[in-house]
């Protein structure tokens, strides 16, 4: 794998680097990817979340961009990749104006996806400067954006590439389990080859635990070989497995829109005040978590046991899905 993606990204060598107004531009405002070449980490959860805590409650203006042909994003947002004619895919391989794909809902403006995306790979293999389109494409349209976040595809090709070479920086979710941890070493070797190729200011700046049970000695294990490896990048906040952050999908909204109150809610504001706190953009927060009896593990991301609260059954009253297709 290593190998290969060398020599992909070796094609690149002999063409400059992006100049003046892309790079300028996109330096005046915080770009993250959030990257996991393993799927079912919970990325998508993340990057829609933290987007809508920092729109919502932090009043910041957030694009997302959908770069998984999957969809998946889009789809948790109530945007139909199905039926969606215009996405992401437009505007890396036709070079459409981003201002005529993107949506905006949830106080979130999304570039989405859709299926011709899956072929983006294939298409872009034979174009020159085939890692920087996405970049060039968002360089004038980025401008007024406190954050840009990614959801990478979950794997290592062009897609994600293209989202690192955009990025100023990385943010990793993943499980803490055996496997996660293999392909962890994987995504640093992707993301050194950038960093030598094509984007020498790319950092990892944090990594996230998702379906966090602290009550293993799995979890805790992977949990400090990860900040062994990565010293001060690990969360204080793990996100704790949590049914209402499986349900709200399906209703088309952001788990804090869904319901705000439960457990997945108060772990993403958590995360996203951290995010915020590693940019030097507000300071730790010194509020203690409200844990509530509906976390289907019953434990803080610290592992400790802790009471139901008398609303625990409770299902939280939401309108029917709204299409913003």
């Amino acid at each position: 794998m290593k190998r290969v993606l060398h020599r992909r990204l070796s094609d690149t060598s002999s063409f400059p680097l992006p100049e003046g107004g892309g790079s300028a531009l996109l330096a005046c405002m915080k770009t993250v990817a959030f990257m996991n070449q393993k799927g079912g980490v919970g990325k998508t959860t993340t990057t829609v979340s933290v987007g809508a805590v920092l729109a919502n409650e932090h009043h910041r203006k957030v694009l997302l961009v959908d770069l998984d042909p999957q969809g998946n994003m889009s789809d948790h947002v109530g945007i139909d990749p199905g039926t969606t004619e215009r996405s992401v895919y437009d505007v890396i391989i036709d070079g459409l104006r981003p201002e005529e794909v993107v949506h905006s809902v949830h106080a979130l403006d999304i570039l989405p996806a859709n299926l011709d995306l899956s072929g983006a790979e294939i298409e872009l293999a034979g174009m020159m400067m085939r890692e920087t389109r996405l970049k060039n494409a968002l360089s004038s349209f980025c401008s007024g954006y406190d954050d840009i976040l990614v959801d990478c595809p979950p794997s290592l090709g062009l897609l994600t590439i293209s989202a690192l070479t955009l990025a100023q920086e990385v943010v990793v979710p993943m499980e803490a389990e055996y496997l996660a941890l293999r392909g962890l070493s994987q995504l640093v070797q992707t993301i050194d080859l950038v960093k030598q190729h094509l984007n020498p200011s790319l950092e990892v700046s944090g990594v996230v635990f998702c379906k966090f049970d602290g009550r293993t000695n799995l979890a805790k294990d992977v949990k400090a070989e990860v900040e062994k490896h990565f010293p001060g990048k690990v969360y204080t906040t793990a996100v704790r497995k949590n049914v209402r952050l499986a349900e709200a999908p399906s209703y088309g909204k952001p788990i804090t829109l869904y319901d705000a109150n439960c457990a997945g809610s108060v772990d993403y504001r958590r995360v996203t005040e951290e995010f915020l706190a590693r940019a030097g953009e507000l300071a730790p927060s010194r509020r203690e978590p409200v844990w509530r009896g509906d976390d289907m593990d019953n434990t803080t991301p610290d592992g400790k046991e802790f009471s139901s609260s008398s609303d625990s059954g409770k299902t939280p009253s939401v309108p029917a899905r709204e299409s913003h297709a």
